[in-house]
């Protein structure tokens, strides 16, 4: 008998949604094209059907350690029709829940349209590389297509710690260890330390979210091996700031020279509403550079866009650029690249054309 879950699920499936957004007091809500709806052929939600509907899909274990902790991270799957990634947390309501869909079929490099230059990254033999933007930026989905590419053209051992595993890769010319948070390792600090003794090419951390875990990566990527992992930032200045401000005062210095020798690359994406409806993305990419590791320890980190902007031939790119060529392009309004731009000036001349040609309203009028 399918879990009471399950119907919702395939009600926002049936919208074509991302992700199933669960709140005391409101319907059920589908994300579709980036706008949240209603599930309105579904009741209001009370705190005890809540607590019936999360804890029925969730193992014993698994349930205790929400009880405890408010927070709880793991995959579900309807057999034949999808793999969710669900977060389970409290507010200021009760219990909550977000299930994010995920693709049943890992997506190529052409599938998705990736940048050309994302396979330099992918063709690495050592260092850190960063894929970074906000929750729902589709991170998960291109480092999953880099890996899928490694798998076909290289022989590697790749050892992924995630919480939860989202796509499983079946081993073509490499060899993919699977390692899930709480399932298989205690921490992901845990699961590093083992995988420097695992003999890997490559590690996947699914995410960078504690100060040991970033330590230990930087570790495992001056140690020869190639780490890839992502961050919630926005580009990669911003990302080169946020690993050493995680450190203390005392330790940022050590950590400039680090960073410098081992960084390799950063890509930051973002999804941009396109106007004939659906979602596109668009990319800052910083590949290898002679100039990058002296920046980064000197901390003059803003001449990390003067250093992308002057490696445009080699496939390096930055998000302004992407949006306007995208708005050139006709795929996205003046205001979407406006509101995604790091330089807003530079949108100024478009969005004021396109506000007076009867478009969206500029910002703050």
């Amino acid at each position: 008998m399918p879990a009471a879950i399950d119907h919702m699920l395939r009600a926002m499936r049936a919208k074509d949604g991302s992700d199933l957004h669960m709140m005391v007091g409101i319907h059920p809500r589908a994300r579709v094209s980036g706008s949240l709806r209603d599930l309105t052929d579904f009741p209001k939600v009370t705190p005890e059907h809540m607590e019936e509907l999360l804890k029925e899909i969730c193992a014993p274990h698994r349930w205790e350690h929400f009880l405890k902790n408010n927070d709880l991270d793991f995959a579900y799957e309807i057999p034949g029709l999808a793999r969710f990634r669900v977060n389970y947390l409290r507010n200021a309501l009760g219990m909550a829940a977000v299930f994010r869909q995920i693709p049943s079929k890992i997506l190529s490099f052409d599938d998705l349209k990736l940048p050309e230059a994302l396979k330099k990254l992918c063709a690495l033999r050592e260092g850190l590389v960063l894929v970074t933007g906000p929750t729902g930026s589709g991170k998960s989905t291109t480092l999953a297509a880099m890996m899928d590419y490694i798998n076909v053209n290289s022989t590697r051992h790749i050892i992924t710690v995630e919480d939860p595993i989202e796509f499983v890769h079946q081993n073509k010319k490499s060899v993919i260890v699977h390692r899930e948070v709480l399932e298989h390792t205690e921490s992901f600090a845990d699961a590093l330390k083992g995988a420097m003794r695992a003999d890997p090419d490559i590690i996947l951390v699914g995410e960078m979210r504690q100060l040991e875990t970033m330590r230990l990566a930087l570790g495992c990527a001056s140690m020869g091996m190639l780490v890839f992992a992502t961050l919630h930032t926005n580009n990669a200045p911003k990302t080169i700031d946020r690993i050493i401000d995680a450190f203390p005062a005392d330790e940022q210095n050590q950590i400039r020279v680090t960073l410098g020798s081992c960084l390799r690359g950063v890509v930051s994406q973002l999804l941009c509403k396109k106007k004939a409806g659906g979602r596109c993305a668009v990319h800052e990419i910083l590949l290898p550079h002679d100039a990058l590791g002296g920046t980064i320890r000197a901390g003059n980190i803003s001449a990390i866009r003067n250093i992308i902007e002057g490696s445009m031939a080699e496939g390096m790119v930055s998000m302004d650029f992407s949006l306007r060529k995208r708005f050139d392009n006709g795929e996205i309004s003046a205001r979407e690249a406006y509101m995604k731009a790091n330089d807003k000036a530079s949108f100024d001349g478009i969005l004021a054309a396109e506000t007076a040609a009867g478009g969206a309203p500029a910002p703050g009028h």
